[in-house]
Parts: structure tokens; sequence; C-alpha cells
């Protein structure tokens, strides 16, 4: 067997192992340098504008000093506009969640505004009427956006767009939903911003996400609905307050900070 021979026959092995020392899990790059010495940036944020979310949840918040992002449906401040305007007076973030909240119409009770039936046009003139309409009632310019149901799309099958370019051109950023990892802010594309789900969960099932984004110097944007004590799509208060807490130890290492203000800092730093 002649040389060249036998480097062919090397090759694919040689390959493998470059690779594996390349692999996903192992990286080069230094860690994120977040302000202060933080280790990782953790966001809290809530959808749909819930009146749990004023009657409760923001007293909480701000027991704490803590700020949070909401991403709103306008129609449904109307009936909390006080407490909408005193989450804004106490420096939380406000974002945008579409006009009327459109998602496949798999769900049923979105049949009438589903997905499938928008166009591009639609979703883009829908959400510019949602800034204008969240302009009108709080005085706030969103520049962050969460997409409904964490769905990206309108139209179905080879007619299916993405409307996420059209989000990437009206907001600094927009966040998904019960997605399984955190944001690594080196590479994140911020129009795709992941979140993780917060509902019905314990600040022990939390706390490992936090520590596993850690390890990483990632940035972990919790998604949650109702804010109270229990019940379906609710972000306990109990969990909120024990993480609250554990985030001002300055040992944990741990950035608490509306989305807005970490997608700033981390666009920013590259």
């Amino acid at each position: 067997m002649n040389l060249a021979t036998s480097f062919r026959n090397l090759f694919p092995i040689i390959c493998l192992v470059f690779f594996a020392m390349k692999s996903p899990g192992q990286t080069t790059s230094k860690p994120f340098p977040w302000p202060e010495g933080k280790q990782v940036a953790v966001s809290l944020s809530f959808d749909d504008a819930r009146a749990s979310q004023v009657n409760g949840g923001t007293a909480l918040l701000d027991k704490y000093g803590v700020k949070a992002t909401f991403y709103v449906v306008p129609g449904l401040l109307k009936g909390q506009l006080e407490g909408w305007k005193k989450a804004v007076a106490s420096g939380h973030e406000i974002g945008n969640h579409s006009l009327n909240h459109p998602c496949s119409g798999n769900f049923v009770w979105s049949r009438s505004k589903a997905l499938e039936e928008y166009t591009l046009g639609k979703m883009e003139e829908e959400l510019v009427e949602a800034n204008k309409q969240i302009k009108e009632m709080l005085g706030v310019d969103c520049k962050v956006f969460a997409y409904p149901c964490g769905q990206t799309f309108v139209g179905r099958g080879e007619d299916t767009q993405s409307y996420v370019p059209i989000a990437a051109k009206l907001f600094d950023n927009s966040r998904g939903w019960m997605d399984e990892a955190p944001n690594d802010p080196s590479y994140v594309d911020f129009a795709q911003l992941t979140g993780v789900e917060s509902d019905g969960k314990d600040f022990d099932k939390i706390l490992p996400l936090i520590e596993q984004a850690k390890k990483s110097g990632q940035w972990l944007v919790l998604a949650g609905h109702e804010m109270g004590e229990g019940g379906d799509q609710t972000t306990r208060l109990a969990m909120l307050e024990e993480l609250m807490k554990y985030a001002a130890d300055p040992a944990n290492g741990i950035w608490l900070a509306p989305v807005g203000t970490v997608a700033d800092y981390v666009a920013s730093k590259r």
C-alpha cells in the first residue's frame, strides 16, 4: 500500500477526530463580559397584559426592585389601564404582543384570527397599529416584541412565509415561547430570542436552568403569563420571590434585568 492510498484510508478517521475536538459541547471563546463580573443574565417576561400582572405581580417585583418585561395586547390594557400606567412609572418594560394575538387555527379559539389566513402585509399593519395604540394609552414606544404562541409564520403549505423579517424591521428584538435553551449572547439573533416557560414551576425547577446557563455565560429569558399562587398558565409568585432573593446575593453572579436592557447591552458588546 503506497503513501497516497494510506492517507485516503486514514482521511475519514482524521476528520472524525478533528470534528470531535470541535464538538458543540466545547468552546474556545471567552466568557461573555456581563456587567460587574456577573456570570449569567436572566430576564423575567410576561405575556398578554393579564390583570394579575398588575394586580399583585408588579407589586412583588417592585418590592425587590426588579424590573420585568410585559408584552401586551392593546385591547387587554383597557381594563387595568391605571395599573399599567403605574407599572410604566415603576420602570417596567412594555413590549408589543400584537393587536389580536393571532395563532395557528389549530387552536380552535384562534380560528377567527388564524395565522394560516394572514398575509405579511396584514401582519405588519396589525403590529404597527398595536404600537400606535400602546403609545396612545401608555406613552411608550415599543422596541421589543413577543411572537404570539411563539409562532413566526403566516400562510399555509407552499405559501407559508416567515414574518421574522417584519419583526426585525419594527423592533429591536423579538422573543419566542416554549423554547428549550437560553440565548448565547455572542451569537443570538435578536429577532429570534428564545423564551423558556416559567409557568407552573417552583424555584427548584427554575434554578437548574439558571445554573446551566451560568456555566456558559448565557442569557436566560423566562416567559410566563398569569402571576399568582397557582393555576393554568401561571408563574407562581412564591417562585418569583425565591428567584429574586437568590439573584440579590452577589455571590450567585446573576444579572436580573428586562429583555430590552440586556439586549442593548449585548449589542453594545458585540
